[in-house]
């Protein structure tokens, strides 16, 4: 497969970060999360991402309980320059994913599994509210210091303990749940990030499908059940609401003859040169859609008209149960 035209542009990840492909991808899906995904055909689908001009990939030691980290080492055991490399760790259920010795095993288990000497970004997927951040980015510092990993990152984290991770060691990158449907960043994490320097990386950036355009009715939801008991979105009446709300997205996109997910991933770069989505698929043809955003430029008045349309608090529905809300540091 030849890469596509124009080349996708190019984000740098926090001050002196790697640089990304403006759109990245989050593999969590392949490792059947909303539905079964073959191993053969996801490599394949990994290895067209490179051609494609897609060099950011998003994976975590949680995914599938390790599948999602090995399925990519077959593509690092090829193209492993290729690829600026996140994976995420401290997602476990038990309290102490924070502590200084359950990082230095977490990153070696990573590394074994991906098949690879080095992270080049690596992630606390949940803040432990058993150990201070200081001393999980202190270990985290060691790593660097150890040449296994590259850049540090943090995810769905406050305002407040970013600045106490970045004072420890710089943090390059915050992964943070980020679209139309959820703009709770832009309060308090946002300014941090800009004035600290550190890159925004967004991920469900279509709402987990919803915002592809892609569901006319909650018939049209692929594996449902599974979806209704992970998020409350989906529960019947959120899902209903949510979908009605997409109307206008789907009459602009198709005004400008680009797909809805396009549109609501252009509306996300538009934000700031400092945000990267990282949208995922088990299909080509929908990441092809996808990466076009990348090359997609909106009229501000585009930008501002689909801002009032979504403002926050729109979409119906936790983006969590109860225990999946309680473990975000707010």
């Amino acid at each position: 497969m030849s890469q596509v035209t124009p080349p996708l542009p190019r984000r740098q990840l926090g001050s002196s970060g790697p640089q990304v492909s403006a759109i990245g991808y989050g593999a969590m899906g392949l490792s059947g999360v909303y539905g079964t995904a073959d191993d053969t055909e996801s490599a394949r689908l990994l290895g067209d991402l490179l051609d494609l001009g897609v060099n950011f990939l998003d994976t975590a030691d949680v995914y599938g309980e390790g599948h999602n980290e090995k399925l990519i080492s077959g593509l690092l055991a090829k193209r492993r320059d290729e690829v600026v490399l996140a994976t995420k760790f401290g997602a476990n259920k038990d309290s102490g994913g924070g502590r200084p010795e359950y990082v230095r095993q977490a990153v070696d288990a990573s590394l074994s599994r991906l098949g690879t000497d080095h992270i080049d970004l690596y992630y606390l997927h949940r803040l432990d509210p058993t150990t201070p951040i200081e001393e999980t980015v202190g270990a985290l510092a060691e790593l660097v210091q150890a040449g296994k990993v590259r850049h540090l990152g943090l995810s769905e984290i406050s305002a407040n303990t970013l600045r106490r991770a970045h004072a420890v060691h710089p943090i390059a990158a915050v992964q943070q749940e980020y679209s139309l449907f959820t703009r709770d960043p832009e309060a308090d994490l946002v300014p941090a990030l800009r004035e600290l320097g550190v890159a925004l990386v967004a991920y469900s950036p279509l709402g987990r499908g919803v915002l592809t355009g892609a569901f006319s009715d909650i018939s049209d939801v692929e594996n449902l059940a599974v979806r209704k008991q992970r998020y409350p979105r989906f529960q019947e009446e959120s899902l209903r609401h949510n979908i009605e709300l997409t109307r206008p997205l789907r009459e602009r996109a198709e005004a400008l003859g680009i797909s809805p997910a396009q549109l609501a991933l252009a509306w996300l770069l538009a934000q700031g040169d400092d945000v990267v989505p990282i949208p995922g698929s088990r299909r080509i043809e929908r990441v092809k859609d996808n990466i076009a955003a990348a090359t997609t430029a909106l009229d501000p008045v585009v930008v501002a008209e689909l801002s009032a349309q979504f403002p926050p608090g729109a979409a119906a529905g936790e983006r969590y149960t109860p225990a999946g809300m309680a473990r975000l540091d707010r």
